[in-house]
């Protein structure tokens, strides 16, 4: 969500909003997780509103989170480009990933950390070429 909201919202400062969206609102995630189970909730969702062409980037300590993963084969399946923000050795996902990037140890704390410090590297990164007046 955070992530999201960068784009759509404003990193530093104000510029026209960029488009992104979230999976894992909570009405979808409790009437899919009770339909279907909670690994299906990222992929159901995608499977409606993901097209090629799009860019889902994914989050996972262990790289090994069932509900990312299938989202992941969705995305494969449907031509849209993956990024994982994974731990540990990269686990099932790295697979999965057009593009892995693997904060290695065992600290899940320290990795969501770094997770973190990506997310706004990017973001400012993007920002700087498409909005370099702010900078």
């Amino acid at each position: 969500m955070h992530f999201a909201e960068e784009w759509t919202g404003r990193y530093r400062k104000n510029r026209p909003p960029l488009g992104a969206l979230a999976l894992g609102d909570p009405s979808h995630v409790t009437c899919v997780s009770n339909d279907y189970g909670f690994e299906e909730i990222f992929a159901r969702q995608l499977e409606g509103l993901g097209r090629k062409g799009d860019l889902v980037v994914g989050l996972s300590t262990s790289g090994n989170s069932k509900n990312v993963i299938k989202a992941f084969e969705v995305a494969r399946k449907k031509g849209i480009t993956t990024v994982g923000l994974l731990g540990r050795d990269g686990g099932a996902m790295k697979d999965l990933c057009d593009l892995a990037l693997i904060v290695p140890g065992g600290s899940s704390d320290r990795i969501q950390e770094i997770h973190i410090k990506i997310v706004h590297i990017v973001i400012e990164s993007v920002e700087r070429q498409l909005f370099p007046e702010n900078y």
